[in-house]
């Protein structure tokens, strides 16, 4: 009883330190602006997914080879489809239609659909490892270009083209941001908060192994736990902008995170797999692919014109349930 109660305080103490970090990242966010909070907030985001990741991986009898594939490929899931359809719904509801800068949108768009195909998708087609694995070869070159890609965005989006990334109305309002002392002890109590996550994660990754187990759900259930767990206090943070008519806000935070969520974890996945000798299965599953490839077509007609309502935001959460469904019953 007491172990059981020692791993129920571990999980409210897992769930406080992810709102805590989030929070703090929104703080400096709030200090430095947009584009460059948008940032912040996903690499705050991205640190601890991949803590969580690494620690499945290192703690797994069987090596967790499919716990990153299946995380980021739920992330990219909850983003493009849970978080952006619900930002659409409640702000097409709200205000009608909802604008946004294209060029933002496509070039987000872009970078994430070739990340998804080169991470998720082409290991099923290689032929130097048997099954949907990279060669050692192979995947150092994809976890350096996923890296340089990502960085090469970064660029874009925070200086040689910030302004595609601001809203198309920007409502500044005095005395908002915070004072920098504030910023200040935010910053410390972001490093406290992402080292506490990192610890607790290591205690729970065989609870969460265990109780999706417990469930009669599949494995890959444990990808979708975690990237839910770690995209939570964002997606909140995404669907306020967007009832506050701030939907460029919206889709810097979303898009960001599965960026993010590939540029920067894929990469920190690689080299541990390298360093501990297990390796990674990346390639999806067929089923998981046609909804990847459903996923990116949907979010380019929806990200095309610049304008949304909720019949967009409906398509997108219809695919969202989809991908649930799938995986619970595959």
């Amino acid at each position: 009883m007491d172990g059981m109660a020692a791993k129920a305080l571990a999980i409210v103490l897992l769930g406080g330190a992810v709102f805590a970090a989030v929070h703090h990242a929104e703080v400096i966010a709030a200090r430095i602006g947009e584009p460059m909070g948008s940032v912040v907030l996903a690499a705050a985001v991205t640190a601890i997914e991949a803590s969580l990741i690494i620690s499945i991986m290192v703690s797994s009898p069987d090596g967790g080879a499919e716990i990153a594939r299946d995380t980021v490929f739920a992330a990219i899931m909850i983003v493009l489809n849970g978080v952006v359809g619900l930002c659409l719904l409640t702000g097409g509801i709200r205000f009608y239609e909802q604008g946004f800068q294209t060029n933002a949108a496509s070039s987000a768009l872009g970078v994430l659909g070739t990340l998804a195909t080169l991470v998720l998708i082409l290991p099923n087609f290689t032929l130097a490892e048997e099954g949907p694995i990279y060669s050692v070869a192979q995947l150092s070159f994809v976890a350096i270009v996923s890296l340089a890609l990502y960085g090469l965005f970064l660029f874009v989006q925070t200086v040689r083209h910030r302004s595609y990334f601001l809203d198309l109305e920007q409502h500044e309002t005095g005395g908002v941001k915070p004072a920098g002392r504030q910023v200040l002890i935010s910053a410390v109590l972001l490093v406290v908060a992402l080292a506490a996550v990192i610890l607790l994660a290591e205690t729970l990754s065989p609870v969460i192994d265990r109780a999706v187990a417990g469930a009669g759900l599949p494995t890959a259930f444990v990808g979708i736990v975690i990237a839910a767990v770690v995209l939570m206090p964002e997606g909140l943070a995404a669907t306020r902008a967007a009832r506050m008519n701030k939907l460029q806000t919206s889709l810097n935070l979303a898009l960001g995170s599965a960026l993010a969520s590939i540029g920067l974890t894929i990469p920190a996945v690689a080299v541990t797999s390298l360093l501990i000798g297990k390796s990674l299965t990346l390639g999806l599953e067929a089923e998981e692919m046609v909804l990847l490839v459903l996923t990116l077509f949907a979010s380019t007609l929806t990200l095309a014109t610049g304008r949304t309502t909720v019949l967009q935001g409906g398509v997108h959460m219809v695919i969202f349930c989809a991908f649930l469904v799938i995986a619970a019953i595959p």
